[in-house]
């Protein structure tokens, strides 16, 4: 049978790193996106270059309506979902709680968390032997600061990678019967652009002295923890919360 994977936010960072790898592996992939075409472009690009299969889907996961149909056109462009990465994820600029304003919360949890659940919800319909699946797996992108807290940065951030490790392990026993898995990987300081849509371009390279490996991560270190927890070396491996911190 052929490997179906459906990855989120996958035009930059961790996701396009993903997308690469698990095209060498031999999936079918879905690179999902929200506004930057020209990046998700250019990710399908590599990956058939390499001789791989891949399209674009376009979707912002907080709008119900457009995940639906990012799922459809995955059924019928390249089949039955085998694999889903939640990667798509936000962040804001740097603020204390009593700074924050409701229109920021609701789309930090929007995002992070309601599009994690419905695109995880569609994956299932897929997947589970309940509904014909053959199973599959899902992996959700947490983050490190869901234990940190990210006091007088990003408390609204770290609560919604909280959100999204406690529901990783509820869904992993929801569905352990029926074919799937479901894991998490929460990464440390990454040197992605994620940074520098918070405000802060250079704030990997100025953290890294105080990590205790001394540097930042790279997108392709958490991809391959990613694409190991999707296959079958992991396959007694679910509700695994799989920190990529560099110790911190």
């Amino acid at each position: 049978m052929s490997q179906v994977i459906l990855i989120t936010g996958a035009s930059r960072g961790i996701g396009a790193a993903t997308a690469l790898l698990a095209a060498r592996a031999g999936y079918a992939v879905a690179v999902n996106y929200s506004a930057n075409s020209l990046a998700a472009d250019e990710v399908v690009r590599q990956i058939r270059e390499k001789g791989g299969t891949a399209i674009t889907v376009q979707a912002d996961v907080a709008e119900e309506s457009q995940v639906l149909a990012m799922f459809e056109k995955v059924d019928a462009k390249l089949g039955r979902l085998t694999a889903l990465v939640n990667n798509a994820g936000v962040v804001d600029q740097t603020a204390r709680v009593d700074g924050m304003s409701v229109a920021r919360l609701k789309r930090m949890f929007d995002i992070n968390v309601i599009g994690t659940m419905v695109c995880a919800r569609e994956a299932i319909k897929r997947m589970s032997t309940r509904y014909g699946g053959a199973g599959g797996a899902i992996v959700n992108v947490s983050s490190v600061a869901a234990r940190l807290g990210a006091p007088g940065q990003y408390v609204d951030y770290a609560a919604s990678k909280g959100a999204v490790d406690i529901f990783t392990l509820g869904l992993a026993k929801e569905v352990a019967a029926e074919g799937i898995r479901v894991n998490a990987v929460r990464p440390g300081i990454i040197d992605t652009d994620i940074h520098a849509s918070g405000g802060l371009p250079e704030r990997a390279r100025q953290i890294a002295p105080q990590l205790p490996m001394l540097r930042a991560g790279t997108a392709d270190e958490v991809a391959h923890s990613i694409i190991w927890l999707l296959g079958s070396e992991s396959s007694y491996t679910t509700g695994a919360l799989l920190d990529i911190g560099g110790g911190r």
